[in-house]
């Protein structure tokens, strides 16, 4: 497990969440590309952070690229910043200038999880289920009652 943290990143914790939610889970090719075109503003620090993680994996650890997942990445408050707007009658309301604390942790996959994945998706496949014929059931006639009125009826194959 490989790590990388971005502190004080000045963007409320809430609006960073957004885009990091995209990525969470993802191998780390696709999470790149997936930021590169996000349109928020978090995205490019974002980008920044898992290069970088990914660059402590591969010089740190020998760890190869194409095997890198995000396995978790967590945005936490950091310092908030007071100020004060004056407002009318003399009055002044609080401004909070909010941060982010960014903490992501790269893992590799293993062959464990491949064959898991290829498991589920054997699971996942339609089994053919044979098709029940359909029973009949006898109509009821208004005037005359028959033994056979109500009871189901069915069909023998020849």
């Amino acid at each position: 497990m490989v790590t990388a943290k971005l502190k004080n990143y000045r963007q409320s914790p809430r609006k960073v969440r957004l885009v990091v939610d995209a990525i969470r889970g993802k191998k780390v090719n696709e999470a790149v590309d997936i930021l590169t075109f996000t349109t928020k503003r978090a995205s490019d620090p974002i980008i920044k952070l898992v290069k970088s993680a990914i660059a402590n994996a591969v010089h740190n650890h020998g760890m190869s690229q194409d095997n890198l997942f995000v396995k978790e990445i967590r945005v936490d408050e950091g310092v908030t910043m007071h100020r004060f707007m004056p407002k009318a009658h003399g009055r002044a309301n609080p401004i909070r200038k909010r941060a982010s604390h960014v903490n992501v942790v790269l893992a590799e996959v293993t062959e464990s999880k491949k064959d898991s994945k290829e498991a589920k998706e054997v699971k996942k496949a339609p089994a053919k289920a044979k098709k029940a014929e359909p029973k009949k059931t006898v109509a009821k006639s208004p005037r005359k009652l028959s033994a056979n009125q109500g009871k189901t009826v069915t069909k023998d194959k020849k």
